[in-house]
């Protein structure tokens, strides 16, 4: 099934982002939990492809693995970054062969070695190049993201919204956000872009942050403004493994419910490989969510 087609239904959904294994050796323990993510009947499930492209020989393991055992909607990231054209139209068709009808278009998170690199010759050197190919190579939904609090790499938030509408006008379906932590900023996002001509399904992506160590972590990733209430919680149970787990799943449900309520639809949850946290949530929201999962 087409993401968008899942995003235009006027019910609400979940969806879970899950990444494949840093070596073979991983393959299995990281195919128990995603399935037993994809057991909770997400209204999708998307793999990432790791730094630099590291990791991309699995995606589309667990992405096929996952949709051929559950019937699940798959999204499969694919990256600009150490991309040649030839390695690029390969994961296509393996894609189609795979019947994967979803791609994430990203320029990817640079490696310490590619950041020396000469950006130039390189086949793909933003998304909206990437998105042009997959849009030309067959008929995807594609996915695109965004950034509330402005890409690291843009001047200001003016010029990022520009160059978020040229990947819109170069065909992404949908845009999901990096992990946000004050709804208020989204919705304040929401309001610019849709100023600004873009009308594409925009999924908030929300992070359960579950242990203290994650903090610097998400804000390196993201930049993401942490809330006072948030960093409370944080000085609050950081120390106590099991209290920050708790508190963490609490705090994600909060803003997932907050966004339902203010008649978002749509939401995407960076679950880190963890099935007991995609579990937390999907009970706090079982009621709210009915007969979706």
């Amino acid at each position: 099934m087409r993401i968008i087609d899942i995003l235009k239904q006027e019910q609400m959904s979940l969806s879970f982002e899950v990444f494949p294994p840093k070596k073979e050796t991983s393959f299995e323990s990281v195919r128990e939990a995603t399935e037993r993510i994809a057991e909770l009947r997400p209204s999708f499930m998307s793999v990432t492809y790791g730094a630099g492209g590291g990791t991309s020989e699995y995606t589309l393991a667990v992405a096929k693995n996952i949709k051929e055992k559950y019937d699940v909607p798959m999204l499969a990231h694919l990256t600009c970054v150490s991309s040649s054209k030839d390695m690029v139209h390969q994961r296509i068709e393996a894609m189609k062969e795979c019947g994967i009808l979803n791609v994430m278009a990203l320029r990817g998170d640079l490696t310490p070695e590619l950041e020396q690199t000469d950006r130039s010759t390189w086949d793909y050197r933003h998304a909206v190049d990437l998105i042009a190919e997959i849009k030309a190579r067959g008929d995807f939904c594609i996915g695109a993201a965004c950034y509330p609090e402005v890409h690291p790499e843009s001047a200001n938030q003016r010029e990022d919204i520009k160059y978020l509408k040229e990947k819109v006008d170069a065909g992404a379906d949908f845009l999901t956000t990096q992990m946000v932590f004050d709804n208020n900023l989204f919705y304040n996002f929401l309001y610019k872009i849709r100023e600004a001509g873009i009308t594409v399904p925009i999924l908030p992506g929300i992070m359960p942050i579950t242990n203290a160590n994650q903090v610097e972590r998400a804000i390196k990733l993201s930049g993401a403004f942490m809330p006072q209430r948030f960093k409370a919680m944080v000085d609050k149970f950081g120390s106590n493994p099991d209290a920050m787990k708790q508190a963490g799943i609490a705090y994600a449900t909060d803003q997932i419910i907050d966004l339902y309520a203010n008649g978002i639809t749509n939401v995407h949850v960076y679950s880190m490989n963890k099935p007991e946290i995609a579990s937390g949530i999907h009970q706090n929201l079982s009621k709210i969510l009915g007969n979706v999962f």
